[in-house]
């Protein structure tokens, strides 16, 4: 088997060339870190999970016409994706004070917000990813006008989408964090979902007890993060209950 060659290696994943030109293989490591990888550790089959949540998030997307750079999965633990210039923005969507929000205007956790609120990181864990707003992105050239404009809307979109698809398995959707890519096809650009979308992007609360179940648990250390993403895992109907993601056939094709 040839070996494949490495294009970026993240904190959570690898992307590898694709099979075709325009395309990568996005590998799913079971690495979790939190605090910008100041605490790290392997928790066997979180990949797993990760993966196979993202799938189901991000087909659900296409399906109802937002565009992502997800094309198929392709083992248990790496998808086809489109090859995209990402945007050096994180963009964050939240619904519910938490985290971050919580610690800034001392708004207490679990408060629902009177609108979904979106924020933008720069990028760069040397900097700690710090917040910037839309006169920074755009002076500093990292984004247009019209990017930022389809970037919320994106964003909205999936917020829509993905709230509904949580609330109907019990989750409340408290927040979550996309990346954003330029795919060009001819002279014509557009603005995709990349990344992925996936319990380590997202703050989701069982909608009756408020149990975390998402990477909350790891920072926090709450217990079990494979038995929390499994929890979502099998509430979307991806895993039967009581699987763990550590085994393969345990999971729903």
């Amino acid at each position: 088997m040839a070996r494949r060659r490495l294009v970026y290696e993240g904190k959570a994943k690898i992307l590898y060339e694709g099979p075709e030109p325009g395309t990568l293989i996005q590998h799913f490591k079971d690495d979790a870190t939190a605090f910008n990888a100041e605490k790290r550790d392997v928790i066997e089959g979180k990949g797993v999970l990760n993966n196979r949540i993202s799938e189901h998030i991000m087909s659900g997307l296409n399906s109802i016409g937002v565009p992502t750079h997800f094309i198929k999965r392709l083992n248990m633990r790496e998808q086809l994706v489109r090859a995209c210039e990402i945007i050096p923005l994180e963009v964050v969507v939240r619904n519910v004070a938490a985290g971050s929000l919580s610690k800034r205007l001392g708004i207490e956790e679990g408060t629902a917000l009177p609108r979904p609120i979106i924020e933008f990181y720069y990028k760069d864990d040397k900097l700690g990813d710090p917040m910037v707003t839309e006169e920074h992105i755009l002076a500093f050239n990292w984004a247009s006008q019209q990017d930022v404009d389809d970037i919320i809307a994106l964003a909205l979109r999936v917020n829509d989408f993905l709230a509904g698809m949580m609330l109907g398995v019990g989750i409340r959707l408290v927040d979550f964090k996309i990346e954003c890519g330029r795919i060009y096809e001819g002279d014509f650009q557009r603005i995709v979902v990349a990344d992925e979308i996936s319990p380590d992007s997202c703050r989701l609360w069982d909608l009756r007890t408020g149990r975390k179940l998402d990477k909350d648990v790891f920072r926090r250390d709450l217990g079990s993060l494979t038995d929390a993403y499994a929890e979502v895992a099998s509430r979307l109907g991806i895993m039967p209950r009581g699987g763990s993601g550590k085994t393969g056939p345990q999971l729903v094709h």
